[in-house]
């Protein structure tokens, strides 16, 4: 993919993953446990506040690179260099790298989590006490803006659709003037109650209109709940558009990935009794940072179906307390 990354760790208690930003801006979102984040700006220009964002006079530091390893992230589990030093939750004293505690959560189906920010050109350190299973989300980008901790209890939660087609969307890094300030990552999280389809009705963005509809990569990586013993499966359908050839119909497992560079996509479908869950990664080259889209031509109408018939009761999951 051109514009966006991810990677999903599982780490083990008391393992250290050392991360290398490169030329792409971050965030870390816990999807089972807890870890705290060390991040430490490489020398280059001065962070960019977003506007409304108030200045942080420890925000992002300059200093030497960790020992060389594969750039953008690909670097292995490793111990823990000796350059971060553990410090205080959001200290940086001195010269030494910020640090973050998040509190995370058991499971994606246990509620909001809290998340970090990591910006362009810097290095960071990935650490858990306990052990546990974290995404980073990530996406090619210019602006290099302030390292930044994101609570749970600001996390806004949207319930979308209705019947059978209802679901969950956590917009922790959702484009928007009220959103999380990101220059290009657009990141939120879905749950769909077992039986029901989401991302639908399909819909694109892979073509720049103005006003209509934005051109934007995205990645769906996907958990899905167990019943008992039984692990848990879905379906991904991606068909082709003017656009680009993209056809797939995917059975989706804990731990897949669906790449849709281009493409008419949805239905996202949770077979009955396994809820589903998935974290949607997205970034294009557009000038400014927007989710617009069109709807299929052929099922579009199915939003006007809605009318009259109540959210699956499901919903919400539940919801995590505001960690600050």
């Amino acid at each position: 993919m051109e514009w966006t990354r991810l990677m999903v760790l599982d780490l083990a208690p008391g393992e250290v993953y050392a991360h290398t930003c490169g030329e792409s801006e971050w965030i870390v979102l816990p999807l089972s446990g807890g870890c705290q984040v060390s991040c430490r700006a490489l020398p280059g220009p001065a962070p960019q506040t977003p506007a409304g964002l108030k200045e942080r006079g420890s925000a992002l530091n300059p200093a030497h690179r960790p020992p060389a390893g594969p750039e953008d992230g690909q670097r292995g589990p490793n111990p823990a260099s000796p350059a971060f030093e553990a410090r205080g939750p959001g200290q940086s004293p001195g010269n030494g790298p910020e640090v973050f505690q998040l509190h995370g959560r058991t499971g994606v189906f246990s509620g909001v989590t809290d998340f970090v920010y990591l910006p362009r050109d810097a290095d960071a350190e990935i650490r858990s006490a306990a052990g546990g299973r974290f995404a980073l989300a990530g996406a090619r980008c210019e602006r290099r803006l302030p390292a930044r901790y994101g609570p749970a209890g600001k996390v806004p939660v949207e319930l979308r659709g209705a019947g059978h087609c209802s679901r969950q969307l956590n917009n922790f890094a959702a484009a928007g003037p009220d959103g999380f300030d990101c220059d290009r990552l657009i990141a939120v999280e879905v749950l769909t109650p077992g039986g029901n389809w989401s991302s639908y009705p399909p819909h694109k963005h892979d073509e720049h209109h103005p006003g209509e509809e934005s051109r934007l990569e995205e990645i769906y990586y996907f958990e899905i709940a167990p019943h008992g013993d039984t692990p848990g499966l879905g379906y991904q359908r991606v068909t082709p558009s003017p656009a680009g050839n993209t056809d797939i119909l995917a059975e989706v497992r804990t731990g897949d990935a669906v790449l849709i560079p281009d493409g008419w996509h949805g239905p996202s479908m949770a077979a009955p009794g396994h809820d589903m869950y998935y974290l949607n990664v997205m970034a294009g080259p557009g000038g400014t940072r927007e989710w617009l889209i069109r709807d299929h031509p052929d099922h579009g109408w199915i939003r006007g179906s809605w009318d009259g018939q109540d959210v699956d009761p499901r919903l919400p999951f539940l919801r995590t307390e505001d960690h600050r």
